[in-house]
């Protein structure tokens, strides 16, 4: 216990047997953690999320974005992701965004406790109706279930008359521009907050992405201004 708390409860059974062993050269690892449970304590670092990933993956589809996150104006290509967020009393939640490549706004979002297609189809249905944006547009996403499903695909190209492009397999540099959002909510948000249960986390997340990111974050490819700031100048010049 006195270990554990001198690391501010950051340790866990395998670095507190560390430094039992010295006194203890014998002491097992399952005896640490018999004890550790018994008295109802464990490190309070979370291990990264690896998803489990699946030997199945979606072979059609083209990458239309190659890399080529360039645009002339908004609802021209959008990029999709889903990331994770951690919370003490729910465990793992999910977050899909949509970002648009010419604004760097985030144009839809969905948030919940389980990650399926309904995330992400939830995240693209809110991008529509914000931006209503015209047939021909590029989404582009990783090839993720999610973004394969019959479903989603048929949403995209039957019904929204959008054009599918996905990242080529273990490319995530094709899609640089989602991942260095995600990275920066993150940076500015995740790491820094302790969310208590899904609802919490929902609302700080609405909070920074509604609140902050895209109404008050200045973006040096934006003149520096904001995502919403830089959709008004468009439209007053327009």
């Amino acid at each position: 216990m006195q270990i554990y708390n001198d690391s501010k409860k950051r340790y866990g059974a395998p670095k507190i047997r560390a430094v039992l062993k010295e006194s203890y050269p014998c002491l097992s690892i399952n005896r640490v953690q018999r004890h550790m449970k018994a008295l109802g304590i464990k490190s309070i670092v979370h291990k990264k999320y690896r998803p489990h990933k699946s030997e199945a993956v979606y072979e059609h589809g083209a990458n239309l974005l190659k890399r080529d996150f360039s645009t002339t104006s908004p609802n021209e290509k959008w990029v999709a992701d889903i990331t994770y967020i951690h919370t003490l009393k729910d465990g793992w939640c999910y977050l899909a965004t949509v970002l648009d490549l010419h604004l760097k706004k985030v144009v839809g979002y969905s948030f919940s406790r389980t990650i399926s297609k309904e995330l992400v189809l939830t995240a693209l249905d809110n991008a529509v109706k914000s931006q209503k944006p015209s047939a021909g547009l590029i989404i582009h996403s990783d090839r993720g279930s999610q973004y394969t499903s019959f479903e989603y695909r048929h949403k995209v190209e039957q019904e929204l008359k959008f054009k599918l492009s996905y990242s080529r397999k273990g490319c995530p540099y094709d899609n640089a521009v989602i991942e260095s959002f995600h990275s920066i909510l993150k940076k500015e948000l995740v790491y820094t907050t302790t969310f208590l249960n899904y609802q919490h986390a929902r609302f700080e997340l609405f909070q920074y992405i509604e609140g902050f990111y895209n109404r008050k974050r200045i973006h040096s490819k934006l003149n520096f201004m904001s995502p919403i700031q830089f959709e008004q100048s468009l439209k007053k010049i327009a």
